[in-house]
């Protein structure tokens, strides 16, 4: 079967005009163990869909290294009306990928109503897009000209930019939607670096280099560098790593299992062995790992009752030592949650906080005592559930509360049993994580905003307070940055003295790649770029 695929790539390359090409340096190479479902960014929902869009597809904003957002399709943007009005001048002279769609012209140049019609597409209940939510604020979009376009708010939102950002947001042609219809997911059309040449299912995806793309280098080259991008789909991650040590993977994405204590000391550092050919990339990324108690006395569940009690959730807060977890079950990939549900990675993020838990198992007596079950005497067993993936950080949490009384039964639940559960307010104490939508601390927050209390929200705890929704809406509407960062953390600190959550841990993006890979970068969205990526020759 590997064989086979490297034949087909050849005959693939070589289909592509002129002599075959035979320089695999010019390849990047990269594995989706889960697949891909779509190529269309209006159904880039999962991390898989959105790497490959990434490749393919431009929007009006993009997100750096940093998390700052750039000027992508629009060269630059104005924000008028008292942060109402987004008014964006589109840069000239971007041309579509050349396909069938556009007739004999083979490809056209980008203009504003693309824009329009690609945000409406996204808006239209009809196409049913996972990522319509992102315009819910949206009132009206209007074009002016060929190269400018406003969009109106129907409120002040600071983070709206950030939204744009999301490959949700990418345009498309309507003459590919036209004409490949349904099938537009498989034979994707956009301006991005790469183009889209052909999709084997569960064997093969190639993209090929956009030789018309607009982005150039500091030195003036155009980019991207590579000629091509291959995607594999092999599902069986140990398979794919030992590919990857053989040099048929040029990256490989997170830390499963099975090669977990191969790659990484317990200290997290890259081992000896391995130093010599491949390199470790890590940075935040905006996931945080949480438990959640279910904060809402009217669901109907025995534990509720005891969740009502605030001493009784701090006692559980304090009462592990998370920086003991991260080193044992997680060999240092991530960083011990011990401010608040803001993760490490975003500008509200604070780590000298003077709010959040570390491991104080004095204060857990108190608290207890202050409860009314000293000792954790007379507190039930308390129900908590979880996936398989975490039940070992969860059993730690189950041992460490028993060291101080408190009596913790770990229920093991399917992923999608566990979190419709949580959506309808069926489960007590619950495992969950966050991994941000855009990067503003805001979508960290809306957990806890009371109109977004399951099911319609994420507010999955279901906690309620009229002072967090208050700084929440004036956050919302405060165009300053810094102003609204500290409201932000006046929000964040106030979620921690309530405790309707047991935050774990921030998480972190690692990457392995051959030490022959450069300008492989990437954000805490753990977005990947290969728009500035070369392969050094051996």
């Amino acid at each position: 079967m590997r064989k086979a695929s490297i034949i087909i790539f050849a005959l693939i390359l070589g289909a592509c005009g002129g002599p075959p090409e035979r320089d695999l340096n010019t390849v990047f190479r990269y594995n989706e163990a889960a697949g891909i479902s779509s190529l269309d960014p209006a159904f880039a929902r999962n991390q898989a869909n959105i790497w490959a869009c990434h490749q393919l597809f431009n929007g009006l904003v993009r997100m750096d290294d940093q998390l700052q957002v750039q000027a992508d399709l629009a060269e630059s943007w104005e924000v008028l009306d008292s942060g109402r009005l987004y008014r964006f001048q589109l840069r000239p002279n971007v041309y579509f990928h050349p396909n069938a769609c556009f007739g004999e012209d083979s490809t056209r140049e980008l203009k504003a109503s693309d824009v329009l019609y690609s945000l409406n597409r996204l808006r239209d209940p009809q196409l049913a897009a996972p990522g319509s939510w992102v315009l819910n604020l949206v009132d009206s979009i209007k074009v002016n000209g060929d190269y400018q376009i406003d969009i109106h708010l129907q409120k002040p939102f600071a983070p709206f930019l950030g939204i744009l950002s999301m490959k949700y947001c990418s345009v498309v042609p309507q003459e590919a939607i036209a004409y490949y219809g349904s099938e537009f997911s498989q034979h994707p059309v956009g301006t991005g670096p790469f183009y889209f040449k052909i999709w084997l299912e569960n064997e093969k995806l190639v993209l090929r280099k956009n030789k018309a793309y607009y982005q150039k280098d500091e030195e003036g080259n155009s980019l991207p560098y590579l000629e091509a991008v291959a995607v594999d789909f092999i599902s069986d991650k140990q398979s794919a790593f030992l590919e990857f040590l053989k040099g048929n993977l040029d990256f490989l994405s997170g830390l499963d299992a099975s090669y977990k204590d191969e790659l990484l000391s317990p200290e997290g550092e890259l081992r000896a062995k391995y130093q010599e050919g491949f390199s470790l990339y890590r940075q935040p990324y905006l996931n945080t790992e949480y438990l959640a108690f279910l904060m809402d006395p009217k669901a109907g569940l025995p534990e509720t009752q005891y969740w009502q009690i605030k001493e009784l959730r701090q006692a559980l807060n304090y009462c592990f030592d998370r920086r003991k977890m991260m080193r044992f079950l997680r060999n240092n990939v991530g960083t011990a949650a011990e401010q608040g549900m803001i993760p490490k990675g975003l500008p509200a993020y604070d780590s000298s906080a003077n709010y959040g838990y570390s491991y104080q198992p004095e204060k857990v007596d108190s608290l207890l005592a202050a409860a009314g079950y000293p000792g954790g005497k007379g507190l039930p067993e308390l129900r908590l559930q979880t996936n398989s993936s975490y039940l070992d950080l969860c059993e730690y949490l189950q041992g460490e509360a028993a060291k101080r009384g408190i009596r913790i039964k770990v229920e093991l639940n399917p992923p999608s049993t566990l979190r419709q559960a949580m959506a309808t307010g069926k489960s007590p104490f619950f495992r969950a994580s966050w991994i941000a939508d855009y990067p503003d601390a805001e979508n960290y927050l809306s957990l806890f905003y009371s109109p977004n209390q399951a099911p319609n929200g994420p507010n999955y705890s279901r906690y309620s307070s009229a002072t967090f929704d208050s700084l929440y809406e004036a956050a919302s509407r405060t165009a300053n940055d810094s102003l609204r960062i500290k409201l932000y953390q006046q929000m964040d600190s106030l979620v921690m003295d309530e405790a309707p959550i047991i935050p774990l841990y921030y998480d972190q993006v690692l990457r392995f790649y051959p030490n022959s890979i450069e300008g492989l970068g990437g954000n805490a969205l753990n977005l990947l770029d290969l728009s500035r990526v070369r392969k050094k020759s051996h």
